[in-house]
């Protein structure tokens, strides 16, 4: 589905159950008071017993503090403003980010001509189509997004995983690292730091590649087991693999940004939750909520779409469905228990 189908999805969606959608409603404040929740809107005040925040982790992107040191001649965007290639000004541009928003751009700008570095830190490598299916395809059927948030060992980690290298084309076409130096876009390691000028990358690039082409092989191992144990192996291609991340031999360690070789960087580095307008002492020193599988810290407030909330799953359109099972269940037993309270103080 395009991006305009899914609007409009959405739209026959809220269409076809009846809720009572504001839109153009900005909510400016949430507060906990005695018998609920208090939210200012910029269309007035609602008052509730219970609130479920969904407004997403990538409200905000996520940038460096160095990148205040980027010499002020250099133009510096995050995705949310980036439209195309054409608003940048002439010149080479830097991409700092190997997810699935850099690698997009960095695709996009070097198709337009101007010349492109990567700048490359952690990242999920996956191709976009294995074995004859697309690759979400099998994380769907194999069960990888359904792991629940308490079966991974590191779930503080695996909320912080950054999302893969995909792209969504007519064609089906994997977009890795490969991919964008086979078009000609330079690639180099993590953006570290500025000093005097200039840019300075990490000297591991090698290592963060091995380690996405690893866990990259671990997981197509896993689906191939999956397929074998579920009898699927007729009814798909022949298991596959795909050829190591080709690292440059000597990728270079700094970039003087006042030399002219770029005019631009794009700090594709990342979202992050905002939360400024809940005054409710339920986030963390990092920005996060503080939150039992989508159950918040505060009686009656809950969360969906986040990250991992109760399944690997969580944040996808598709994925949510589950998760809102069980956080309504959550919900509706609290107001049970709520309304079995104030009949029992009234009875009193």
């Amino acid at each position: 589905m395009t991006s305009a189908d899914v609007a409009d999805l959405i739209a026959r969606y809220a269409v076809h159950v009846g809720a009572p959608v504001r839109t153009g409603t900005e909510v400016t404040s949430v507060q906990r008071t005695t018998d609920g929740y208090r939210l200012a809107t910029t269309n007035g005040e609602l008052r509730s017993r219970t609130v479920v925040i969904a407004s997403g982790a990538c409200n905000r992107p996520s940038v460096p503090a160095f990148a205040g040191a980027v010499p002020v001649e250099i133009e510096q965007l995050t995705p949310f403003e980036y439209r195309n290639p054409a608003q940048l000004p002439d010149g080479g541009v830097l991409v700092v980010g190997a997810s699935a928003t850099g690698v997009q751009l960095a695709a996009e700008l070097r198709q337009s001509g101007r010349p492109v570095i990567l700048s490359v830190g952690e990242h999920v490598r996956l191709p976009r189509t294995y074995r004859g299916r697309d690759v979400l395809w099998w994380m769907d059927a194999s069960g990888v997004w359904d792991q629940r948030y308490d079966e991974v060992d590191d779930l503080v980690r695996a909320r912080r995983l950054p999302s893969p290298q995909l792209v969504g084309t007519p064609e089906r076409a994997t977009l890795d690292l490969n991919a964008l130096a086979a078009m000609g876009v330079e690639i180099v390691g993590r953006f570290a730091a500025t000093r005097d000028g200039r840019a300075l990358f990490s000297g591991g690039l090698r290592n963060v590649c091995s380690l996405s082409d690893l866990k990259l092989e671990r997981l197509l191992d896993l689906f191939d087991e999956w397929a074998h144990s579920d009898g699927l192996d007729a009814d798909v291609a022949a298991p596959e693999r795909f050829a190591s991340t080709e690292v440059p031999r000597s990728a270079r360690l700094e970039l003087d940004l006042r030399s002219g070789e770029i005019s631009t960087v794009v700090w594709a580095t990342g979202f992050e939750p905002d939360y400024a307008w809940l005054e409710v002492d339920v986030v963390d020193p990092k920005g996060h909520l503080r939150h039992d599988g989508g159950s918040v810290e505060s009686p009656g407030l809950y969360a969906l779409g986040l990250p991992v909330l109760r399944r690997r799953k969580s944040t996808f359109i598709h994925g949510i469905e589950d998760d809102a099972r069980e956080v309504i269940e959550h919900l509706s037993e609290y107001l049970a228990g709520d309304a079995r309270a104030r009949d029992g103080s009234r009875g009193r």
